[in-house]
């Protein structure tokens, strides 16, 4: 199996580029991209993104609380306490992707409500990985033109809400919104929503890329 040319790592070498990381309790709270809803693509495990990066730490205790349909007010309702019993080291969220997929698109409400998530499990004393969603609109063929530059917009203003919170809590930022495999049609499941087992497995690699960073970097301060 090949990521964009390159071999997806064995188990054993994801667990490698985190040896040295510290986390052992895993959260991952949001919406149907922290769920890891999939469509399978042949030949790819079938395994979210979170899952990637559990197999990454398989020392961690790993909870997946994230549940499809939710806007980012609902995330913090259903979700927060319950992720915050569970004493994460390291959490994972996901939210604010349905808001953005509503005309209504409230910029400064989704951003009180990421803030009041991620300042909450930052306060509690875990390490927070946002995620910035992937760029459909760039694959050709997927989004019908007519609906191309609205749907891009949205994406944009979410991601730039997603930004400025992991800035304003030093949380890590997983950004894919301008990343290769963004163009390429098989990472998206037919539902122009969610993503195949490929694309998980990308996004999953790429989150151990950016956490393995940002453990070296607390190694060495």
């Amino acid at each position: 199996m090949t990521v964009l040319g390159l071999t997806v790592p064995r188990d054993a070498d994801l667990a490698a580029r985190l040896g040295a990381a510290p986390w052992r309790r895993l959260v991952a709270v949001g919406d149907s991209i922290a769920a890891g809803v999939r469509e399978p693509a042949a030949g790819w495990p079938d395994r979210s993104w979170i899952d990637w990066i559990a197999a990454a730490l398989p020392r961690a205790e790993v909870h997946n609380l994230g549940r499809r349909n939710l806007l980012a007010a609902e995330v913090r309702e259903r979700q927060l306490d319950a992720a915050l019993a569970l004493r994460p080291d390291l959490a994972i969220v996901s939210a604010g992707g349905n808001d953005s997929l509503r005309p209504s698109f409230d910029a400064p409400g989704v951003t009180a409500e990421l803030d009041a998530i991620v300042g909450a499990l930052r306060a509690a004393g875990a390490d927070v990985l946002l995620l910035e969603l992937m760029d459909i609109t760039r694959a050709p063929g997927v989004i019908p033109a007519e609906h191309r530059e609205a749907l891009r917009a949205r994406l944009r203003a979410v991601g730039a809400v997603t930004r400025t919170v992991a800035e304003r809590h030093d949380a890590f930022l997983l950004s894919m919104t301008e990343h290769p495999a963004c163009a390429d049609p098989t990472v998206y499941a037919r539902d122009r929503l969610h993503l195949t087992t490929r694309g998980h497995a990308i996004v999953g690699v790429e989150a151990v890329g950016v956490l393995a960073a940002a453990a070296a970097r607390r190694a060495v301060a």
